[in-house]
C-alpha cells in the first residue's frame, strides 16, 4: 500500500531495557535446520547458546529457537539484519527476550549503554 507524501513511515522504538542479548526466532522451518540457523546467526557475532523452544506456541511445520549472544551489540545487529530474512522459504520473526536476563545481565547492559554515551 503506497504512503502519502506527508505520511511518515512507521517506526518501532526500543529502550535499553527492551533490548537484550537473548533473541527468540520464530517461523523457522521444522526441517531440522538448527545447525544452519546457528551458522547464520554466528556470522553476526559469537553465539553462546542456540536451542529449540518446545514450550512456545508456533504454527504447524515451524519451530521457535532461543539464541543467546555473548554481546548485546551482536544481538542488536543480528536482529536488525535478519528480522524478516527469508530462511529456507520462511520469513524469520525475531524478537528480543529480556525476560531471560538475570539481574547481573541487566546491570551489565545498563552500565555498557551508559559507557557508550
Amino acid at each position: 500500500m503506497p504512503r502519502y507524501k506527508d505520511e511518515s513511515p512507521a517506526v518501532r522504538v526500543y529502550t535499553v531495557c527492551d533490548e537484550s542479548r537473548y533473541l527468540i526466532v520464530k517461523n523457522v522451518p521444522a526441517l531440522g535446520c538448527g545447525d544452519d540457523l546457528l551458522q547464520l546467526f554466528s556470522s553476526y557475532g559469537e553465539v553462546e547458546e542456540c536451542k529449540p523452544m518446545d514450550a512456545e506456541d508456533c504454527e504447524e511445520y515451524t519451530d521457535v529457537f532461543w539464541i543467546k549472544f555473548r554481546l548485546i551489540s551482536n544481538a542488536r545487529f543480528a536482529k536488525r539484519k535478519l528480522d524478516d530474512f527469508v530462511f529456507f522459504g520462511n520469513q524469520l520473526q525475531i524478537s528480543y527476550a529480556p525476560h531471560f536476563e538475570s539481574l547481573a545481565d541487566t546491570m551489565d547492559k545498563l552500565e555498557g549503554r551508559r559507557r557508550e554515551f
